[in-house]
């Protein structure tokens, strides 16, 4: 799956992020529900998904928006660490998501591809194509392993 190389390099992006994981967070966030209500038309076609985020305010700036945007982005940072125990890392938001939240699995792929573009946004040119690469394989890995509870 992932290189030494590339594990050291994902793990220098996330080190280097985490002190900003407010502010990357609510963005991918941003990103991502825009990406649902906009291009997919996804609350007017299916008005259940509404019921993710009736009970946050989610406007650019908002609280809810930088506090969960904050956790998501602290959760990948911490898997980031030690990416061969993403399985354990990530045990407890698998259960979280798959039996009490139930979001659907389809979900955490599009949230990954909005955190991509998020990165690329704030490290310009640092976002190489290497880098790239290495994080678009372990936000692959990160989303597959949220998954792995809806089989």
């Amino acid at each position: 799956m992932l290189s030494k190389k590339e594990k050291k390099l994902i793990r220098e992006i996330w080190e280097r992020l985490s002190p900003v994981a407010e502010d990357i967070g609510a963005d991918a966030l941003l990103r991502y529900l825009l990406l649902l209500f906009f291009r997919c038309r996804m609350f007017a076609s299916f008005p259940g998904t509404k019921t993710y985020f009736s009970h946050l305010d989610i406007s650019r700036g908002s609280a809810h928006l930088s506090s969960h945007g904050k956790k998501i982005v602290l959760a990948i940072a911490e898997g980031a660490k030690d990416i061969s125990q993403l399985t354990v890392t990530l045990a407890p938001l698998q259960t979280l998501h798959a039996y009490q939240l139930r979001i659907d699995p389809t979900n955490f792929k599009l949230l990954s591809h909005c955190m991509l573009v998020t990165l690329a946004c704030y490290l310009g040119e640092g976002f190489t194509p290497e880098a790239h690469a290495a994080m678009d394989k372990f936000l692959s890995a990160f989303a597959a392993v949220l998954a792995e509870k809806y089989r």
